[in-house]
């Protein structure tokens, strides 16, 4: 059966709860906490199953701009990782509600590509607004997985 736009839906609510699960796990239980429900959450989303993620966060730089392995997304979530000294853990940010708007969707049966724009709201009301786009296969037992996450702040001239 083929993706469907309801299951790009379903695939971006349950990131964004999974976001706000990792913060507010961090809050009350601290960082070990935290990380093993973001590893849980990037292996029930991402395909690492599949093999390389192709994974750029926001805020990654220099030779770690991609995390093609699920070490290098877990430590963008939650930081607290040597190999990664610049990653602080967007996971871990007090987020409080999480919302897209979509510009596009491509889907070819087993194969969709999601962009728009993502909002993030913290603990404090503060929103932080970023460029995403999310690639998406069906793996063997029929679970949509991320394969593809690019995520950028908008372009300010």
């Amino acid at each position: 059966m083929p993706i469907s736009e309801k299951d790009l839906f379903d695939a971006r609510t349950a990131w964004g709860n999974g976001l706000i699960e990792i913060s507010k796990t961090f809050e009350t239980e601290g960082i070990e906490m935290a990380t093993s429900v973001a590893s849980d959450m990037i292996d029930n989303l991402y395909g690492f199953n599949l093999g390389k993620v192709l994974f750029k966060p926001t805020l990654s730089g220099g030779s770690q701009t991609f995390r093609p392995t699920k070490d290098g997304a877990l430590s963008y979530f939650v930081g607290h990782n040597s190999t990664y000294p610049n990653d602080s853990g967007f996971g871990i940010k007090f987020w409080r509600e999480i919302s897209s708007d979509t510009s596009a969707i491509f889907i070819d049966s087993d194969i969709a590509m999601w962009m728009g724009w993502v909002t993030f709201c913290d603990i404090n009301g503060k929103t932080t607004k970023v460029d995403k786009s999310w690639g998406y296969k069906l793996d063997d037992e029929g679970i949509i997985r991320i394969i593809l996450h690019h995520s950028s702040l908008p372009y300010s001239p």
